[in-house]
């Protein structure tokens, strides 16, 4: 008969790891890194800030910076690698793999720039700039009203031709060019912070700001919609600490407001947000900016810097973060997990973001427009506010029309326009030799609707019968020379590229519905029992809205799908 020998637990030994597990971290490599992190915390949360300031600084994540990275922020070699390698513009360079080009021009892709000429850039390009330059194609910049948008290094070269780009490139020119804007000077003399000093000097209380809100109407811009007064007064009535997230991860095609205003005026978003923390009780802010927008990051650091250098009153910690390129961070809760420094993949909920969210405790999540809006409505009035609108709605809207009009930008209309209104009153009309053939009335998930149905009020809740969305209201103009159906195909081609890959029915449908769409003839019934699984069962809005073009392609274009 066998036995078994019981070793007690005081003489059990444990083998200790004298190194980190993984790839031993190479000494040069590892003082690089410290350098370029100087006394900074080593934080996990900052581990995506530091993932771009040593890009920033050598072109490129090589596995060794990475792998010294892991070990100043003792974090696993798996954690770091993941993270960035999940971000588009982390460009991590394996071992024997050779550096990219120091150069990279970035060609919008998606809709507005494809149908602007984006694809003849990207054939000839890589033949005239050269082996020294790399050309690759990029989901949407953010500039849709300058299609087709080229990105040179760091400068955006708007409507880019052949020659424009060619020319950024031998100039060298890589860095974008200084706005002109209001700056902190000039926003404080014309009666800036005024009113964020009178609400924290006690003038007012907080009930009365947020019963403002609420009487005015105003819901979130980012494209939900949720009412902005009853969102501060629920993360107000949770626990401290509270914290504040401000998404101006405006990756939708198709939308360009968030950066519009603020390349114009960025201090009256600041004294919105400072209203808004003020309001709900929040310890400390944070604003989440795209990588795409250089110039606006450049804007933001200066006026930061100036706001805290001379504050017209206490201020919160505000804390600028920097995204890396990734469409699924405009979601709330993949945006609030790369803020702690992971991949930007989206939360189950419940628990919600004002209950349980960054960083565990309840979080305030805004866009950056809704914010914008705040000082003229406490200033003038609910009614102010209210009082525009048409066809019954109330409010106004920030379009971002791009696309077949003559006046493509940001037009600032009554909510409840018609898409027809808004071209002939606002945009000029349709450029010449074109009429309205669709329209996107909410950016690339939205949805798209004939023109024959160009008179339905645009604002939240009147397109959801028509199976589409007001979004952020990025508006897409196509005319009888375009496409409904490869508009489409445009589109799911941009979602099955940014999915997380979280959740199997949109990383796998997004892809399935773009092999389906490729046939001359749809399967109209296989694409909408595909569309339905990703409705219904997808985590979060990227898989629940990618159907929308496919839908309304086969309802409202049938005669296009064969």
């Amino acid at each position: 008969m066998s036995t078994t020998t019981v070793v007690p637990f005081d003489r059990l030994r444990t083998k200790v790891r004298g190194t980190q597990k993984g790839r031993t971290v190479d000494p040069a490599a590892a003082e690089q890194v410290r350098r370029l992190l100087g006394g900074g915390p080593r934080r996990r949360d900052l581990l995506i800030e530091y993932l771009h300031r040593i890009q920033d600084t050598c072109g490129h994540l090589s596995a060794g910076h990475l792998v010294a990275l892991a070990a100043e922020l003792r974090l696993s070699q798996t954690e770091v690698f993941e993270v960035a390698t999940f971000y588009h513009h982390f460009d991590v360079v394996k071992e024997g793999e050779a550096a990219p080009p120091a150069l990279t021009v970035r060609v919008c892709e998606t809709l507005s720039c494809k149908m602007a000429g984006a694809d003849a850039l990207l054939d000839r390009l890589p033949q005239i700039l050269g082996r020294d330059v790399r050309v690759i194609p990029a989901p949407c910049v953010g500039r849709c009203e300058q299609a087709p948008a080229v990105v040179v290094g760091r400068c955006p070269v708007p409507a880019a031709t052949i020659e424009s780009v060619e020319a950024a490139v031998r100039a060298g020119k890589v860095e974008p060019e200084p706005a002109d804007y209001i700056d902190y000077k000039a926003y404080r003399k014309a009666g800036g912070y005024r009113l964020f000093q009178e609400l924290v000097g006690g003038r007012r209380d907080h009930d009365s700001v947020i019963a403002a809100l609420d009487d005015s109407g105003l819901r979130g811009l980012g494209g939900a919609g949720f009412p902005s007064g009853r969102k501060w007064r629920i993360v107000r009535n949770e626990p401290a600490p509270r914290l504040m997230a401000v998404n101006i991860d405006e990756g939708e095609p198709g939308t360009f407001k968030d950066r519009w205003y603020l390349e114009r005026d960025p201090h009256r978003f600041f004294e919105g947000m400072l209203i808004a923390a003020w309001c709900a009780g929040i310890g400390e802010v944070f604003v989440y900016l795209r990588d795409e927008y250089a110039q606006v990051r450049d804007i933001l650091t200066r006026e930061l810097a100036a706001l805290k250098a001379d504050p017209p009153c206490a201020l919160p910690p505000i804390d600028l973060r920097r995204g890396a390129g990734a469409y699924i961070c405009g979601e709330e809760s993949a945006m609030i997990e790369s803020i702690e420094g992971k991949r930007g993949m989206p939360r189950l909920r419940p628990p919600y973001v004002a209950q349980v969210g960054l960083f565990g405790r309840p979080t305030l999540q805004h866009n950056m427009e809704t914010l914008y809006w705040v000082r003229d409505i406490i200033e003038q009035g609910a009614q102010w506010f209210s009082s525009h609108g048409r066809n019954g709605r109330w409010g106004l809207r920030s379009f971002s029309v791009s696309g077949r009009v003559k006046n493509p930008g940001v037009h600032l209309a009554p909510a409840g326009i018609t898409v027809r209104e808004l071209i002939d009153e606002y945009c000029g009309g349709m450029v010449d030799g074109h009429r309205l053939y669709a329209y996107l009335p909410g950016g690339a998930s939205g949805g798209i609707l004939p023109a024959s149905m160009s008179d339905i009020p645009l604002d939240f809740d009147t397109l959801h019968e028509h199976g589409c969305f007001i979004g952020s209201a990025g508006v897409v103009i196509l005319s009888q020379h375009d496409s409904a159906k490869e508009a489409a195909r445009n589109l799911i081609h941009f979602f099955a590229d940014e999915s997380c890959g979280q959740c199997t029915p949109c990383r796998v449908g997004t892809d399935k519905a773009l092999r389906l769409m490729a046939a001359e003839k749809w399967d109209a019934l296989l694409l909408e029992d595909l569309s339905r699984a990703m409705a219904d069962a997808s985590i979060c809005g990227l898989g629940q809205a990618a159907p929308n073009p496919i839908r309304c392609v086969i309802k409202y274009f049938p005669h296009e799908i064969g």
